[in-house]
């Protein structure tokens, strides 16, 4: 049995890596939306066009990584969102709740000091984890039974 983790959340830190590199040897395939910054924030203008108004240039953008991400939320077992501590990530809530809708296994990644803000999306999760190694152990647990240490 093999897993499709889609990993959504923020950008800024090295989460994804480390649960790239800590699942090595799990028979686990990743996606995730670009994060590239600018690439994600300019593909609708860069692809369709110049806009005037940056909230249409962002609309653009937005559209067009929409798609990336209902396509692999839409694919994946396993959905990973890490709310991270320096920004907040809307972005990330509205793909725990499309992940929830489309009844996806949803893993919340998350400082504690996120707890009270994020209770709802904590509630429609399968597990809350702080740390991503906490991940990592869930994904090996999942595939093979095995815990940890």
């Amino acid at each position: 049995m093999g897993l499709n983790v889609y990993l959504s959340g923020e950008i800024h830190t090295d989460w994804r890596d480390r649960i790239i590199d800590g699942a090595q040897g799990l028979d686990v395939t990743f996606s995730g939306p670009v994060t590239d910054h600018a690439a994600s924030d300019d593909c609708g203008v860069t692809i369709l066009g110049g806009e005037q108004s940056k909230y249409w240039h962002d609309h653009k953008g937005a559209m067009l990584n929409a798609i990336r991400t209902r396509k692999g939320i839409g694919d994946a077992d396993v959905v990973v969102v890490r709310f991270g501590d320096k920004y907040k990530q809307w972005n990330a809530a509205f793909d725990a709740g499309l992940a929830t809708g489309l009844g996806k296994s949803l893993v919340v990644l998350q400082p504690e000091e996120h707890d009270h803000a994020l209770k709802e999306v904590d509630a429609a999760a399968l597990a809350v984890a702080r740390t991503p190694e906490q991940v990592v152990d869930i994904l090996r647990y999942v595939l093979t039974g095995t815990l940890p240490g």
